[in-house]
């Protein structure tokens, strides 16, 4: 904490030294003209104008938390809006936007408040903030993609007050990113194995001990020998605690068909099956269902700092059935370890936030693992299927749209390979490490070994045009197998040959997933380096 107080103390020696001289100046400060200097700073001044004028900020630590106090309550309103306009909502289709559209803008408002807080009691991490800036922007932007993919006409994710929150929420990210900026990176960069820092000492040691040995707080059991006969009934009676401490629940094994949530609310929810090959959660629902991808997940994540572990996750909607995810994730510092993700398009959504997979095995055809998480796959076999018949396949889609979002995906230490479906066609079909689904997608590809599977090109543009292919940043680091040469790769701005290990190891464990913050000095099971 001492080392962030004096970076915000140095940062604010130098940004916005333009505004010093101003809040010298009581008058000067309460002219509008004053607002105008500020606001002039971020990215979009006109919001931060209309609305500023009842504040009158002295200091730049000031001016941000102002900026985060704006944002919400417009945030607040924006959600007012939408509950308004539920009534309204009459099809099928409209019914599911609504509900998502109100479940990410109370979600937004959740973490433009959890960050307020911070701030005001420096209780947290310039990455946690700008985490928890990030996932407030991107619950928005799922909103209005939801509205867009489905076509079901105006809806408030685009009227003039989500549009405002938005470009609130992305000042205060420049800002915050001016701030974060600052921070010390030079800490030599260590390979060693770690867990996190919440991680307690009983974690450590469930994640050691053999699935038999587990000491659970409740037992699903289809046969009826467990607490419940189904995993969701087992979430709903951990919801229900007082305190939300670590919580286990174990999965015997079989395959329970059934679509399972985690509420923001419970946190600190561990799910352990008896392998991935033997509990299996199962679910087929789609897009063409006339859903959103988020409410198609068979198995849906917000509640914090969750683990699962030798679970698998699936979707059986198949290739003809489009969108269908597997797996929605939006839990902040969590682990996913030794589980099974299975589906075609949009198999595993990293929504947003924190996120480490280790020993998984990811399944798909079409944009298969997406989002706009901060998400490192470690040690995970990367296996692509067959599409349908005039398909390509991609690998990635990453949904960065703020430069400022600290978001990405990177794959380290891993496996591309061909599924069984798909190695006796592979030769004939087109397959991509990625494409760029937002206007700064992020995705970096590390130690891994890619099979002769992936198109010499190795990325592939977003539909006919250059779209982001300058502002992206996709980058290869130390790959090996046939489809891992670089040399005649896509000739963007936004792609990489990563030659140096300090920019390789921006995308680690330990940086992406601010792990000086959250990680212990001893233990396993991950890398915390490249």
């Amino acid at each position: 904490m001492a080392s962030i107080i004096i970076v915000q103390l140095f940062f604010s020696l130098t940004l916005f030294s333009s505004l010093f001289s101003i809040s010298s100046s009581s008058s000067s400060t309460k002219s509008s003209s004053s607002i105008d200097l500020w606001c002039n700073q971020t990215p979009h001044p006109e919001p931060c104008k209309s609305h500023m004028n009842q504040f009158r900020p002295n200091h730049p630590l000031e001016f941000r938390k102002m900026l985060v106090r704006l944002a919400l309550d417009q945030a607040q309103v924006m959600h007012k809006e939408a509950q308004e306009h539920g009534p309204k909502c009459v099809t099928k289709m409209q019914k599911y936007v609504f509900n998502d559209c109100l479940k990410l803008y109370d979600s937004t408002i959740f973490h433009l408040n959890r960050t307020l807080h911070a701030l005001h009691t420096a209780s947290c991490s310039l990455s946690d903030a700008q985490t928890w800036l990030s996932t407030a922007l991107t619950n928005i932007e799922t909103c209005r993609g939801g509205v867009l993919g489905l076509g079901v006409g105006e809806f408030t994710a685009q009227n003039n007050v989500s549009d405002n929150v938005r470009k609130m929420i992305s000042n205060v990210l420049a800002v915050n990113g001016k701030f974060l900026k600052q921070e010390n990176h030079t800490e030599e960069e260590v390979k060693a194995y770690r867990f996190p820092s919440w991680f307690s000492g009983r974690d450590r040691r469930l994640l050691s001990l053999k699935r038999s040995s587990v000491k659970a707080n409740l037992v699903v059991a289809q046969d009826g020998t467990g607490h419940f006969k189904t995993v969701q009934a087992a979430i709903d009676a951990a919801s229900r605690r007082k305190v939300k401490t670590r919580f286990v629940i174990r999965v015997k094994k079989g395959v329970y068909e059934e679509n399972i949530e985690v509420d923001k609310d419970n946190e600190n929810l561990k799910i352990i099956g008896d392998g991935s090959r033997v509990t299996i959660i199962t679910s087929s629902r789609s897009v063409k269902d006339g859903i959103t991808p988020a409410a198609s997940a068979t198995v849906g994540i917000d509640g914090a700092h969750f683990i699962a572990r030798d679970l698998t996750f699936r979707n059986t909607a198949g290739p003809e059935k489009g969108q269908a995810v597997a797996l929605r994730s939006a839990s902040d510092l969590s682990v996913f370890y030794r589980c099974s993700i299975e589906g075609y398009q949009d198999t595993l959504m990293a929504h947003a936030q924190r996120q480490f997979y280790r020993d998984c095995r990811i399944f798909g055809t079409v944009d298969f693992i997406w989002g706009n998480a901060a998400v490192v796959l470690q040690n995970c076999r990367i296996l692509v299927r067959k599409p349908l018949a005039g398909q390509a396949n991609m690998i990635t889609a990453q949904g960065r749209g703020d430069p400022f979002q600290n978001t990405g995906i990177s794959i380290i230490d891993s496996q591309i390979r061909a599924a069984p479906d798909f190695r006796q066609v592979s030769h004939s079909l087109e397959t991509y490490l990625g494409r760029p689904w937002q206007q700064y997608a992020r995705v970096v590809v590390m130690k891994t070994y890619i099979e002769g599977l992936v198109n010499p090109l190795g990325w592939s543009p977003w539909g006919d045009d250059d779209f982001a292919q300058d502002t992206c940043y996709f980058g290869e680091y130390m790959n090996n197998g046939a489809g891992s040469s670089t040399k005649s790769r896509v000739r963007w701005r936004g792609f990489h040959v990563i030659s140096s290990p300090n920019e390789a190891n921006q995308f680690s464990v330990a940086s992406f997933l601010a792990g000086r913050t959250w990680l212990p000095r001893a233990g396993v099971p991950f890398t915390i380096g490249v």
